[in-house]
């Protein structure tokens, strides 16, 4: 039988991907983890922390085109997948 679990290919929301990470982050403080247990989570993670980057941006690109019209609204779709420069602090 064919198991009817949700397509892997979709990404979380950007709540959902949030809440993952910051769970996440909760275990990993806790110093409890093995080594291995750790790293997956770690890079888990790290995933999780790129696709919410990547929504930001895109949200951010829309905002942007949303102030750049004035008052003619208009909402263009957005490529997901275009590379953004996010400067960092470091």
């Amino acid at each position: 039988m064919a198991s009817k679990s949700a397509p892997a290919a979709a990404p979380p929301a950007f709540e959902a991907a949030l809440a993952q990470l910051e769970s996440l982050v909760t275990r990993l403080e806790t110093g409890d983890l093995p080594l291995d247990e750790a790293l997956r989570t770690f890079e888990q993670g790290v995933r999780l922390t790129r696709e919410c980057q990547s929504a930001l941006a895109s949200a951010q690109q829309k905002v942007q085109l949303l102030l750049q019209r004035g008052e003619q609204v208009v909402v263009e779709d957005i490529d997901a997948n275009a590379t953004l420069e996010i400067s960092s602090s470091e």
